[in-house]
């Protein structure tokens, strides 16, 4: 992932752990947490009360998509959610976008449907299941004969800042080059200012 948003442009600095614990971490427009890290990083349990000043005091955290399995920390979001081994396993499963109001579906891109063509291998999977109220889920989606499914997007300001938990497949999605999942994560990386 970071090599692929450095050839997007980004400005891209891998945070070790004194550098979670002991930096100004308000000096980073958004920080992404890796796939699966609440999972296998027993750090993150220390590291997380940390990053979540970080998002009250206006940052912009995207946690990327965990295992049901075990977890380091009972709670990876400011507020609560399960992590479900739910997936959407159909590269080209409708999606349903239930809050075209979203900033994330909205600055700086606007996401459409058509932003979800050419997907490879999966949409998503580890989805949130039991969301708290406070997160808006922006995204709808399943395969074929299964319940539609919200917990693929969840988005919450807290304090001054952002926080979004996402089970899509970006790790997969931007190293294919899809058009549409950089425009998305972009935008999950673009707070609006205040």
């Amino acid at each position: 992932m970071p090599e692929s948003l450095r050839q997007a442009g980004f400005n891209v600095h891998v945070l070790n752990e004194n550098e979670v614990m002991n930096s100004n971490l308000a000096v980073y427009d958004a920080i992404v947490v890796g796939v699966r890290a609440y999972n296998v990083s027993d750090r993150i349990a220390f590291e997380q009360p940390v990053l979540l000043e970080y998002v009250k005091n206006g940052g912009n955290l995207v946690v990327q998509y965990n295992t049901a399995g075990r977890l380091v920390t009972p709670n990876i979001g400011p507020y609560p959610f399960n992590v479900v081994n739910q997936r959407v396993t159909e590269e080209d499963a409708k999606i349903t976008i239930n809050d075209a109001s979203s900033p994330v579906l909205n600055y700086p891109n606007k996401i459409t449907s058509s932003d979800f063509t050419n997907w490879v291998q999966e949409r998503g999977l580890y989805f949130a299941d039991n969301i708290d109220p406070k997160y808006s889920t922006p995204l709808q989606m399943h395969d074929t004969g299964q319940s539609p499914d919200k917990g693929a997007l969840l988005v919450a300001d807290y304090g001054k800042g952002r926080f979004v938990y996402t089970s899509l497949s970006f790790f997969r999605q931007l190293p294919a080059g899809v058009p549409g999942a950089y425009r998305l994560f972009v935008n999950l990386l673009s707070k609006p200012k205040n």
